[in-house]
């Protein structure tokens, strides 16, 4: 059936809506599927609606008005924006990052140990630890915290000079 007048697309349209218990035009795009995938924008069932009537008539016909059941077609993929929370990133107290900071240390998992350790340079661990000294009190942590800085810088040397050779 070729409908090229506006007002039998208005009555087609009409009882699409009716048959999908729909309010607006918009809400018929849901069940209209384009050929590059998803289902018909808003935009383009106005466009089609003045433009290309025949065509939208027909569409509206084939997948609402002569299916049994009208189908809501699925959301086209979209490509995942950037700006995406991270969901697997898991946020520590200072606390908390301390006591496993400390589980590390009693089992001598130096890999842990690396990841959980405040990023200190071996400058800063060097003049904190000075400073503690000359105060009287060698805290345990700092002198930890200088190995660590000290070891790390160690290889990452010894692998700077690996990969040169």
């Amino acid at each position: 059936m070729e409908t090229k007048t506006s007002k039998g697309l208005e009555d087609i349209i009409a009882k699409a809506i009716k048959k999908i218990s729909g309010r607006k035009e918009n809400e018929l795009c849901k069940y209209l599927p384009m050929k590059t995938g998803g289902y018909m924008h808003h935009f383009t069932f106005k466009k089609m609606k003045t433009k290309q009537p025949s065509e939208l008539a027909s569409t509206i016909e084939k997948f609402v008005l002569h299916a049994d059941r009208p189908l809501v077609v699925a959301p086209k993929q979209r490509a995942a924006r950037g700006s995406r929370k991270r969901r697997d990133h898991l946020n520590f107290t200072r606390i908390q990052l301390e006591r496993m900071l400390n589980i590390a240390r009693l089992a001598g998992d130096k890999e842990i140990i690396t990841i959980l350790s405040p990023r200190k340079s071996l400058a800063t661990c060097k003049r904190d630890l000075i400073l503690s000294i000359r105060n009287g009190k060698v805290e345990q942590e700092l002198w930890n915290s200088y190995a660590e800085s000290v070891q790390a810088q160690t290889q990452i040397a010894e692998m700077a000079a690996a990969a040169q050779n």
